[in-house]
């Protein structure tokens, strides 16, 4: 991982991934963009009731100023060099084509990680992000406080072997000098008694591949099982002293995601720890990522 994108809305919630972001800098060797999309059809308003262009270029200067003034301010107070740059569009497809651009290796942003109307203007931003990108992303919570993170957590029941998508996830734990371990999950109450089984078995044989594959003896599969993925997840976070929540995602088509919501766009609006989203391909088996 050499490049770090992280959008910015000047929130607290986006100062906390800037945050992030900055900590990491500090002992990783990789360079943070951080950018801010001007929506132009924000303003598609002010245009018809006749506002003119000299306005929008003087809210585009003070944007400008505004990142000018963070790029200094985090380079006065950590020492840490950063870019800043001022997009305009529309924030997704913005995001995405300033990331394919600059060859981001992951996109970092904030989540309000709370329920009413702070997810619905804040987290969606970040879940529309999650379910278009093709790049790594990181959602940070906005109560969370950083720490260099210790313990990274693989939420998955379909024991991925691709490499791309795990030597990601290792490479990125070795940077920070970190721990992978590895959570199952049984529905008690909608999988059958054959499923649990099968989880079980499954879970093994996934953890000796990890363990030979990356020479990682600390890797550990557990089998959660409960009657709430997201509850039951969180539980196992708090009380495993897990730093970072990892799952994957499957691009779907518009039928099944309308008839099954994605499990990870949920997560990123409940998670009380950074989760990481790992995109892989298309998923025909798997409705629910």
């Amino acid at each position: 991982m050499k490049k770090i994108l992280v959008p910015t809305d000047f929130s607290a919630s986006a100062a906390n991934a800037v945050n992030f972001a900055v900590q990491s800098a500090k002992t990783l060797p990789i360079d943070v963009t951080i950018i801010h999309v001007f929506d132009e059809a924000d303003s598609m308003y002010t245009d018809y009731m006749g506002v003119n262009k000299e306005y929008k270029a003087a809210l585009k200067q003070d944007l400008r100023d505004k990142l000018d003034l963070l790029r200094l301010s985090i380079l006065e107070a950590e020492g840490i060099a950063v870019k800043t740059k001022l997009i305009a569009g529309g924030i997704t497809d913005a995001i995405m084509q300033e990331a394919k651009e600059e060859q981001t290796d992951l996109i970092v942003m904030g989540t309000f990680g709370a329920n009413g109307i702070l997810k619905k203007i804040t987290g969606s931003k970040t879940a529309a992000v999650i379910g278009n990108s093709s790049i790594p992303v990181l959602a940070i919570p906005y109560e969370y406080e950083w720490k260099k993170p210790q313990r990274f957590l693989l939420a998955t029941n379909h024991f991925e072997k691709e490499p791309k998508l795990l030597n990601f996830l290792f490479e990125l734990a070795a940077l920070y000098i970190a721990d992978v371990k590895v959570a199952v999950y049984t529905d008690e109450q909608r999988d059958s008694a054959f499923t649990m089984v099968e989880h079980s078995h499954d879970a093994a044989s996934f953890e000796r591949m990890l363990k030979e594959r990356y020479h990682e003896s600390a890797i550990e599969t557990t089998h959660l099982y409960g009657e709430n993925f997201g509850e039951t997840l969180q539980h196992h976070i708090t009380r495993q002293q897990i730093d970072i929540l990892v799952m994957i995602t499957y691009q779907r088509s518009l039928i099944s995601r309308v008839f099954h919501p994605s499990i990870t766009k949920q997560m990123s609006y409940i998670t009380s720890v950074p989760l990481l989203v790992l995109p892989a391909g298309p998923a025909n088996e798997h409705p629910s990522n």
